[in-house]
């Protein structure tokens, strides 16, 4: 009897949760139809915008094309596109000129031959974007946050350092979600993004204006951070590659906010954000430093004798969307492709205990945060911020913070209240994750979605506030993942999928990320279908 009201009961909060969430879309997707459709981008015509980061510096190295010239185009092709994406929010155009005149010098000095150039700057003369969220120096660092849009950076992040000792050359800051929390990217200091396929929609977040930039043919290469798909969610809804590191690999110093000292320190991980796949090992290599050497990114691998996994949903979660066809659709093209190709066989698997997603997400952001602000504190920046009160601002039009944001602070609490539904997940995490390394070793690769849907219109996550669970599950078991484009879907918006493996087994999912991208094509610019 027991088990038949729980089964009763189950039933009917799918229904109230599927009908609130579809009256929400609708009203959503209502408002939008009487909105005036924003203007389209067209497809970059310059070649120098089409070539990879990779190339593009062994080029300038050899002095075939111009520092300066490559540099110029992409600030060309930021002024075109930027009015309409709203990707990038702060330039440094003038400083980018005068580096890129300077590594032009350098290379017609002739002091340095071309072995030691690549050696010394291998991403030289590279142009580079960076999600506002980390110190650029000079640039401002407010991560959507209305009370530190006055706040700029003295220094650069570890990463950022990094980069620009290895040659690539900054050329702004893009924009992010508030507080780098949701996967829509808008806030009350820049605004929001929009997609370069079809600015109705979504960009992704939180590292959404930096994917957007990218597929934009604005930038060839950038920086993101990563706490529940902040990198794989923005690849995916604008059809570039994106990678999430074995974590630890890559330090995440210097972006706000941060995580030190609690359990959240796992789940956030700093990596790159590419248009072409060749060019991620190289980009992460150098973000990563010595610790590179942890990873075998040199390492000649055979695909043909790797076991491939493949699971086309989550198993049910009642919290997710269902599916969109186009998705399962382009990972079984995926599936045939590798079949076909690398005379492999791809298992079908069905894993319990990722139906438990969002909830297993949930509870490892609410675990020992004793010693972190929590998100209610760094919302008010050192005041005082009573949620509550904030939604009845907001209501009104006056709260200087978004309504997913103020949603988080009311529920921030409560997730944390519920001690033994969260001991639950957490033991289902450790199970989890000890079943899915025990399952692909050191020489397996799963095939997962990315996301339940294609890119949802404007102020449609709101109604599906929980389908980012397809992506922050693999922050919580600490496994690296490479998102991958597939093309265009029907609409013409991009397809994608996330390849993951074992940890410090990165260099299995990037070079699969390769192989696709040579037999199935990457990156399609926006404009061009």
């Amino acid at each position: 009897m027991q088990v038949i009201r729980m089964s009763m009961a189950r039933r009917v909060l799918v229904f109230v949760l599927r009908t609130l969430s579809r009256l929400l879309l609708a009203v959503i997707r209502l408002v939008s139809f009487f909105s005036p459709k924003p203007p389209c981008l067209s497809p970059p015509q310059d070649p120098l915008l089409l070539i990879p980061a990779s190339v593009l510096a062994e080029k300038i190295r050899r002095g075939k094309v111009k520092c300066s010239d490559v540099v110029q185009s992409f600030i060309a092709r930021i002024q075109e596109v930027n009015p309409i994406i709203n990707a990038l929010v702060y330039d440094r155009f003038d400083e980018a000129l005068h580096e890129a005149k300077a590594v032009d010098d350098l290379v017609s000095s002739g002091t340095q031959d071309e072995a030691t150039l690549k050696e010394n700057y291998p991403l030289l003369g590279v142009p580079l974007t960076v999600k506002e969220a980390f110190a650029l120096q000079g640039m401002p660092q407010s991560s959507g946050l209305i009370s530190r849009r006055s706040i700029h950076s003295e220094h650069d992040a570890v990463v950022v350092s990094r980069l620009k000792r290895a040659g690539a050359i900054p050329l702004g800051v893009t924009n992010c979600s508030e507080l780098c929390m949701w996967y829509e990217s808008s806030n009350n200091v820049y605004g929001r993004s929009r997609n370069p396929y079809n600015s109705q929609h979504i960009v992704g977040g939180s590292s959404g204006g930096e994917g957007c930039v990218i597929a934009a043919g604005g930038s060839v290469m950038g920086v993101g951070s990563d706490i529940g798909g902040s990198i794989r969610m923005p690849s995916f809804f604008n059809g570039i590659y994106g990678h999430k590191p074995t974590p630890g690999i890559v330090p995440n110093d210097g972006q706000f906010p941060n995580a030190h000292g609690t359990e959240r320190t796992e789940l956030l991980c700093t990596g790159p954000m590419c248009r072409y796949a060749v060019d991620l090992s190289l980009v992460l290599k150098v973000m990563a430093g010595q610790n590179v050497e942890k990873l075998s990114l040199n390492k000649d691998i055979s695909l043909h004798s790797l076991k491939y996994f493949s699971m086309e949903n989550d198993g049910g979660c009642l919290f997710v969307s269902p599916m969109d066809n186009e998705l399962v659709e382009a990972q079984r093209k995926v599936v045939k492709h590798l079949e076909a190709e690398l005379g492999v066989s791809v298992q079908p698997i069905k894993i319990y205990n990722l139906r438990y997603s969002f909830q297993i997400w949930t509870a490892a952001m609410s675990s020992d945060c004793s010693e972190e602000q929590s998100f209610t504190d760094l919302m008010a920046d050192g005041g005082t911020m009573w949620p509550s009160f904030e939604l009845l601002k907001w209501i009104f039009g006056l709260s200087k913070h978004t309504l997913p944001a103020i949603a988080l602070a009311l529920t921030e609490k409560l997730a944390s209240l519920n001690a033994k539904g969260n001991a639950i997940m957490i033991q289902k995490a450790k199970d989890l994750k000890e079943e899915i390394n025990s399952l692909l070793g050191d020489d397996g690769i799963l095939l997962y979605p990315s996301h339940s849907k294609i890119a949802p219109k404007h102020n449609e996550p709101l109604a599906m506030p929980f389908n980012f669970a397809y992506t922050g599950i693999f922050n919580v078991l600490g496994l690296p993942v490479t998102q991958c484009p597939l093309g265009l879907s029907e609409a013409g918006l991009p397809l994608g999928i996330q390849i993951i493996s074992s940890p410090y087994n990165d260099h299995l999912t990037l070079a699969l990320a390769q192989h696709l991208e040579k037999s199935l094509g990457g990156w399609t610019p926006p404009g061009s279908i």
